[in-house]
C-alpha cells in the first residue's frame, strides 16, 4: 500500500489540482482534507477545462472515489453548484464515486456574509479575502458553532440547531454591522435548495477509509492552498484559516491512523500570490504584465490576475521543509520559455544583511529580493517529453532549483494537458 499527498509550497495556485487529475490514475481513492470553496484547482483533461473548487480533482477518474473528509469547509451551495458544472460535461457523480464526511461542517449562509461585511470594514487593511466565508466558517467551527453534514439526516434536530445558530448569528449581522437578519423562511430555502442536494452523499467517510486502507487501498490526499498560507506556518496574519500542510491530511481526511509514504510538494517554475501581504519578490509593470500574459495568472475562483514575481528560493525551501516533501512537482516551467534571461530570487537583503532562511511574517515587510539571473533557453518546450529532451538552459534551471531547496524535483509539467509531463528518475 502507498498513501500520497499533493500539496503546495508556495502561496497556493500551483498547479496541484493538474497533478492530482495526472497522479489519479495510480490511487483508488481521493481525499480533499482541508479548505473549502476558495480553492481553484484548474485541470484540463479530455472532457474539457475545468476549475475545481470543493470536488477533489480525482473526480474525473473511472474508479475512483472522491471523499471530501471532515476537514473541509463544506458548502452545499458552492458544491451544488460545481455539481451541476461538472455532470454537465458528462462527468458522472453518484454516491459511490462522490462521499461527505457525516463529520465536515457545513458553511452556513451568512458566513460568506459576515466575510464581505469584514473585509469592507478593514477597507484598507483587508486580509485579501476570496469572500467565500471561510474566515468566519473555522471561526465558527472552533467555537462549536456550526452545523455537521450528518445532521442532515436528522431534521427535526437540524433546525432547531440552525434557529439557535440563527438567533446568535443575528446579534453580530444586525448589530456589529448593521445588516439585515436571517429568518426561519431563509433558512428552510437554503435547506431545499442545497442541502436536500447533497445529503444523500453524506455518510461514516471514516469508516470507508478505516476499511479500504486495511484492504489496501491506495489513497491520495490534495490539499488546497500551500505552505505560505498555512495557518500556523504561513505569512500570518495573510493566511487562510485552515493548515493546508501534509502532516494535517491524516485528520482533516477522516483517517486520523493514516501512514503518508510521500508527500509531493508542487511548486511553479516562478512564483504567483492571489491576495494580501508581503511578497518578497514580486514584480511590477510591463515585466510582471508580460509574466502574468504569458502564464494567464489569474485566480481561479474570482478572477482576479495575480501577482507574480520569479521563483522565490528562501520561501520555496522553507515551504518545502514544513512540508516534508518527499519530491517536487514543478510545473509551468514552458511559461518561461519567453524569456532571454530568467531572474531568480536566491536570497533576501534583511537589515542590512544577506539571507538565504524565511523569515518571521513581521520581518517579511522589510525584507528585499537578491535576484540573480540565469540563461534563457530561447524555445518551446510543450512537446518535451524526456529529461533529455529539455534544452540545456532549462535542464540547468531545474537542477539548479532541486540543489538549493534541497528536494528531488520528479515531475516537470511543460503544459497544462495531462500528457505535457516530464518524469524523471533518480540517479
Amino acid at each position: 500500500m502507498s498513501n500520497c499527498a499533493i500539496v503546495g509550497v508556495n502561496w497556493g495556485d500551483e498547479g496541484k489540482g493538474r497533478m492530482v487529475d495526472l497522479l489519479t490514475e495510480q490511487y483508488d481513492i481521493v481525499v480533499r482534507f482541508q479548505g473549502g470553496g476558495n480553492a481553484g484547482h484548474t485541470v484540463i483533461n479530455e472532457r474539457g477545462k475545468f476549475a475545481l473548487h470543493l470536488l477533489p480533482s480525482g473526480i474525473f477518474r473511472e474508479g475512483v472515489v472522491n471523499v471530501l473528509g471532515n476537514g473541509v469547509a463544506v458548502d452545499p451551495e458552492s458544491l451544488v453548484r460545481e455539481m451541476c458544472e461538472v455532470s454537465a460535461q458528462g462527468v458522472s457523480l453518484t454516491p459511490d464515486n462522490l462521499m461527505i464526511s457525516d463529520r465536515a461542517s457545513l458553511l452556513l449562509p451568512w458566513h460568506r456574509e459576515l466575510d464581505e461585511l469584514e473585509e469592507a470594514r478593514l477597507a484598507d487593511k483587508k486580509y485579501g479575502s476570496t469572500k467565500q466565508g471561510i474566515a468566519p466558517f473555522y471561526s465558527d467551527k472552533y467555537q462549536k458553532k456550526t452545523v455537521l453534514a450528518g445532521e442532515l439526516y436528522y431534521p427535526e434536530h437540524l433546525m432547531e440547531h440552525l434557529l439557535s445558530l440563527m438567533e446568535w448569528k443575528n446579534l453580530t449581522l444586525t448589530r456589529v454591522y448593521g445588516a439585515r437578519p436571517w429568518t426561519e423562511e431563509m433558512l428552510r430555502q437554503w435547506l431545499k435548495t442545497y442541502c436536500e442536494v447533497i445529503r444523500p452523499y453524506v455518510c461514516d467517510t471514516g469508516a470507508f477509509l478505516k476499511k479500504a486502507s486495511a484492504g489496501g487501498k491506495r489513497i491520495l490526499f490534495e490539499a488546497q492552498l500551500g505552505s505560505l498560507r498555512d495557518l500556523d506556518y504561513g505569512i500570518h496574519p495573510y493566511t487562510t484559516s485552515s493548515n493546508t500542510m501534509a502532516a494535517y491530511a491524516p485528520i482533516g481526511s477522516g483517517l486520523p491512523g493514516a501512514k503518508i509514504d510521500t508527500v509531493i510538494g508542487v511548486v511553479k517554475a516562478y512564483s504567483t500570490c492571489v491576495g494580501e501581504g508581503p511578497f518578497v519578490c514580486e514584480m511590477f509593470g510591463p515585466e510582471a504584465d508580460k509574466l502574468r500574459e504569458a502564464g494567464f495568472e489569474y485566480g481561479a475562483k474570482t478572477g482576479r490576475p495575480r501577482r507574480v514575481g520569479p521563483i522565490d528560493i528562501p520561501a520555496t525551501r522553507y515551504g518545502a521543509e514544513v512540508q516534508a516533501a518527499t519530491e517536487i512537482a514543478l510545473t509551468k516551467l514552458d511559461v518561461l520559455s519567453y524569456m532571454d534571461r530568467i531572474p531568480v530570487c536566491t536570497a533576501y537583503e534583511l537589515d542590512g544583511k544577506k539571507t538565504d532562511r524565511f523569515p518571521f511574517p513581521a520581518a517579511l515587510a522589510h525584507a528585499k529580493p537578491v535576484i540573480e539571473y540565469f540563461d534563457g533557453w530561447g524555445c518551446d518546450i510543450s512537446s518535451c517529453r524526456r529529461w533529455e529532451d529539455l534544452p540545456e538552459a532549462a535542464r540547468n534551471y531545474v537542477l539548479y532549483i532541486e540543489r538549493s531547496i534541497g528536494c528531488f524535483i520528479k515531475y516537470v509539467s511543460v503544459g497544462p494537458e495531462r500528457d505535457s509531463i516530464i518524469i524523471r528518475e533518480r540517479n
